[in-house]
């Protein structure tokens, strides 16, 4: 079983910056790709940004400019790092892990919160 843990949510102002982390319990070239979800209240999940195994990038329009997504290998952690936050990308985020296209791996999410 994988397990997959993010950490670095919580309050930021709006314009502000953060940094999301998804530790993961097997290594992260295993998986056809990694990404970041988020669900805002009320809203379907979406995507935000994801990674392959290849170093290939897919990133929502909404976020192109503002975001990075990168790994580090020798720790198995994806990283999100976010900057000018807006109050609607308020939501809870979460770290994907695909090691195939049937199977689809989840952490537990975390919150950030844009607000004043």
């Amino acid at each position: 079983q994988v397990q997959l843990v993010e950490s670095g949510g919580g309050l930021v102002q709006p314009g502000g910056s953060l940094r999301l982390s998804c530790a993961t319990s097997r290594n992260i070239f295993s998986f056809n790709s990694v990404g970041w979800y988020r669900q805002a209240p009320g809203k379907e999940r979406e995507l935000v940004a994801r990674i392959t195994s290849g170093g290939s990038t897919t990133v929502a329009d909404s976020m192109k400019g503002r975001i990075t997504i990168s790994r580090d290998n020798a720790k198995n952690t994806l990283y999100l790092q976010m900057n000018s936050l807006k109050p609607e990308e308020t939501a809870v985020y979460y770290c994907n892990a695909r090691p195939n296209d049937l199977t689809n791996y989840w952490g537990k999410g975390i919150l950030v919160t844009v607000s004043s």
